[in-house]
């Protein structure tokens, strides 16, 4: 994009991928560079079309904190599909097309000076993370940082060193499960993620929650925070990210009843959406 030239929605800018970081067997970091110089300027929360040119298109959530005065920004994409598979062979240096960011964010203000309790099932990290690394980044602004991470099994954990970093913090506290343990060599906690929940000791009226993971996980996590820790719902947010495909609300695949998750959302206070039967 050309100083002076009006953004537009529809256009992919180019940008070149400057780095790649295997996270798993399946899951890779992204790092790009908009060519045109210009920060992303998103924030924690919000997403980003790329186009792999001669394959497709699809949306990804922008995983690095809002950075100004760079034009990077970092992404990590399981490889499942055309697209996705395209992303990982490429070698750096490749060129792709971006569009946004779109969609809704983290409502950070609302978070300033109140305990934040990050839930992050499966691929749940990738999008947290950007509002994460905004808090570490600000961190005198917020209160404390609870961080409960759920995978399937110990191999399928992802930015390993970077939580086992956290860990050491004394700013942070987080814990781990998995569901199951299968081969491997692992010492935590065993079970599903609201296993995670009966150990915390939360500051019910200070703290705030931010969620990501599978829909199946929503249901039973939101219960045990409203239900068994009292949590306000409004104090809740998830981000849904099914079935996102244009970014701008136009091609209808992730509609939920009368809204579109890639405008309205991804990012969603609980209470908003508790009503709607599709939501979760």
């Amino acid at each position: 994009m050309t100083p002076g030239k009006e953004f537009t929605p529809y256009a992919p800018r180019p940008a070149t991928l400057v780095r790649k970081v295997r996270l798993s067997d399946f899951v890779t970091l992204f790092e790009f560079e908009q060519d045109d110089g210009r920060p992303l300027a998103h924030k924690p929360g919000q997403f980003i079309q790329v186009s792999v040119y001669g394959v497709g298109e699809a949306p990804f959530s922008i995983s690095s904190r809002p950075k100004a005065g760079t034009n990077s920004f970092e992404i990590a994409v399981r490889n499942i599909g055309t697209v996705t598979n395209a992303l990982h062979d490429l070698a750096v240096g490749a060129k792709v097309g971006i569009r946004g960011p779109f969609g809704s964010c983290f409502p950070v203000q609302e978070f300033v000076g109140k305990d934040t309790l990050f839930v992050a099932g499966g691929l749940g990290y990738i999008p947290l993370r950007s509002l994460l690394r905004y808090q570490l980044r600000h961190r005198e602004e917020f209160g404390r940082i609870l961080l409960l991470i759920g995978t399937r099994s110990p191999s399928e954990r992802i930015f390993v060193d970077e939580i086992e970093a956290l860990s050491r913090r004394s700013d942070v506290e987080v814990m781990e499960t998995v569901d199951c343990v299968g081969d491997a060599c692992w010492e935590g906690n065993v079970g599903v993620i609201t296993t995670l929940l009966p150990k915390v000791r939360l500051d019910v009226e200070n703290t705030y929650v931010a969620m990501v993971g599978p829909p199946v996980m929503y249901r039973f996590v939101i219960g045990a925070c409203v239900g068994d820790q009292c949590i306000p719902p409004d104090r809740i947010y998830v981000s849904l990210e099914r079935k996102m495909k244009c970014g701008i609300g136009k091609c209808g695949h992730c509609q939920i009843n009368g809204i579109s998750a890639c405008v309205s959302g991804p990012v969603f206070r609980y209470t908003d959406i508790e009503p709607l039967k599709e939501a979760l």
